[in-house]
């Protein structure tokens, strides 16, 4: 199969069409406003407020990065195309972690916008998820839109179950992947990503994880031959305390 003919990437394609079609009129608020000083200028600003304009890639970072802005959703509907194909490019230089952008989202509580509009939305990060777990050319590291979806929606669930679905060799190497990069987080107590939304529940994510990499994920990782340390490593997050640290497959992490 060409990757050209890859049906993930299809799917992303069009889902990035729709987004293109859904907000192509879609302006900031005509009294929106900004610090010149620490955002940019009034002439970036009314770029914002004129539809269907490309925005350098410098001046779509400041805005979607920016969390003062008076009608926030406005804001993200108007960057939203563009900024959801630099995110899949890989072009959106977070500070930290690809879950700032989820929380991009989360502020302008997309879930909460008319029916055609979230609808693109979600399609768009449900699309992306799977093209992370089934493209052997994906640009972003599955972990990371992981954390993005989550971060954007507020839940683990959906993800979760779409990770359940697919289960060939490549989501298979995504999700050891994965695993490493949570476990030294997970074995500290910490959720592998920050939460910055206030109204997302750290703690409730992280047993939630801990729960889905306990029951299937280890089963899975056992399965597809994932390295025994991993599965060693995963296993600790079923034990507490001082059974965590005393078992002697215990990796010697320090917090």
């Amino acid at each position: 199969m060409h990757l050209a003919d890859h049906p993930a990437r299809r799917r992303l394609s069009a889902a990035l069409d729709n987004l293109a079609i859904t907000f192509c009129d879609a302006t900031a608020h005509p009294d929106e406003h900004n610090c010149e000083c620490h955002w940019g200028s009034a002439e970036e600003l009314s770029l914002l407020k004129t539809p269907n304009v490309e925005l350098e890639p410098d001046l779509l970072c400041r805005t979607w990065q920016a969390w003062d802005w008076t009608d926030h959703a406005a804001v993200l509907r108007r960057i939203l195309p563009q900024f959801a194909a630099a995110l899949v490019a890989g072009r959106a230089q977070p500070l930290f972690g690809l879950e700032e952008a989820g929380s991009c989202f989360a502020l302008g509580r997309w879930q909460q916008w008319p029916d055609d509009q979230a609808g693109a939305v979600r399609e768009f990060l449900h699309a992306w998820w799977v093209q992370s777990l089934t493209d052997p050319d994906a640009a972003v590291p599955a972990h990371e839109v992981f954390a993005m979806c989550a971060e954007a929606s507020g839940t683990l669930g959906p993800w979760l179950a779409v990770w359940e679905e697919h289960t060939g060799h490549l989501s298979d190497r995504r999700l050891a992947e994965t695993a490493a990069e949570w476990e030294y987080e997970l074995l500290g107590d910490s959720l592998p990503w920050r939460v910055s939304w206030y109204e997302h529940d750290e703690e409730e994510m992280r047993a939630d994880l801990v729960t889905w990499l306990l029951g299937h994920a280890a089963a899975r990782l056992r399965e597809s031959g994932a390295s025994t340390d991993l599965q060693h490593r995963i296993r600790l997050l079923g034990l507490t305390e001082v059974d965590r640290w005393t078992d002697p497959h215990w990796p010697g992490h320090r917090y």
